[in-house]
């Protein structure tokens, strides 16, 4: 089954000073700012088709909203419909226009306490990238020079029933997973596409956390701008620059000014479905996650939002 599911499409995120958060966001990693409304803030990367990726929202607590996915065609959305329905899964439909210019939504109440939302339509930015005689950018990228956003790992309780629902009813591919010694997952990585992942679940015993939004970088000479530019601008580092082991992807994690850890993530191998999973066990777990470090770094694992 090929995944009627196209990209991910926007992460919309609770910060607790919106404005410290659209600095960040804004002027540190060189989103463009699209608009103001209802209370949120919306942003895209210069090489994104599509009205918005990125959406704040000031709150009390920090974490993730939703996710949002982008498919292919309504008739998909409404087979989801169909398919979620019969395994009786939770869901619920968010009107048009809850978003500026998105369309219907399919709003999936996942096992993990995340909320997914599928939808087909959404407007074009007016300034997205060129399409007639393209220039390599419309506009020169900023900041950190992020090309779109990526993925997103999450953490809850029950990934495998979540990961059942993203495989069995959307055709995603566990491209890697980490088993402890009962070969029990601790970790799945699930790609929609042919990239190394497009979201990736983490057990641990809670409901809904974010670990972090990732978003892609050409080369790892941008991973290096952009570890000076977290340098110069005093940015809470994580991690990095480093690369991993699990996706090869090349890596900074570090903190928006509310706490919720983002990446920006260059590389990775190319995934096609025939490809068998990479599985990766506990004792070389410090190796997948930090090739070079080849060790678990305590805040990676123990911070979430």
């Amino acid at each position: 089954m090929l995944s009627p599911v196209l990209r991910p499409g926007f992460i919309q995120l609770r910060v607790l000073d919106i404005d410290e958060a659209i600095v960040h966001y804004r002027d540190h990693m060189g989103l463009d700012f699209v608009s103001r409304d209802d209370g949120r803030v919306y942003f895209k990367a210069y090489d994104e088709f599509d009205r918005h990726s990125v959406v704040l929202r000031e709150a009390d607590n920090v974490g993730v909203d939703v996710m949002g996915f982008k498919m292919a065609s309504q008739e998909a959305v409404e087979e989801l419909r169909r398919n979620l329905d019969e395994r009786g899964v939770a869901h619920e439909t968010v009107e048009p226009e809850e978003q500026p210019g998105v369309g219907e939504r399919l709003r999936v109440h996942m096992p993990t306490g995340h909320l997914f939302d599928f939808y087909a339509t959404m407007a074009l930015s007016d300034n997205g990238p060129m399409t007639d005689n393209p220039e390599l950018w419309r506009d020169e990228p900023k900041g950190m020079r992020i090309i779109r956003f990526d993925h997103c790992a999450l953490l809850g309780d029950e990934i495998e029933a979540a990961a059942e629902i993203l495989i069995e009813c959307l055709g995603f591919s566990v491209t890697e997973r980490v088993v402890d010694p009962a070969g029990e997952n601790i970790a799945i990585f699930l790609s929609c596409s042919n990239k190394a992942h497009d979201v990736a679940f983490l057990k641990a015993p809670v409901k809904g956390k974010l670990h972090h939004a990732s978003f892609l970088l050409e080369s790892w000479a941008d991973i290096g701008h952009a570890a000076d530019l977290m340098a110069r601008r005093n940015i809470k580092i994580d991690i990095g620059p480093t690369r991993h082991g699990i996706t090869r992807g090349q890596t900074i994690y570090f903190f928006d000014p509310s706490g919720n850890r983002n990446e920006t993530f260059s590389g990775g191998y190319h995934f096609y479905p025939d490809n068998p999973t990479r599985v990766w066990t506990t004792d070389k777990f410090g190796k997948g996650l930090f090739y070079y470090e080849q060790e678990v770094v305590e805040s990676f694992v123990g911070v979430y939002t």
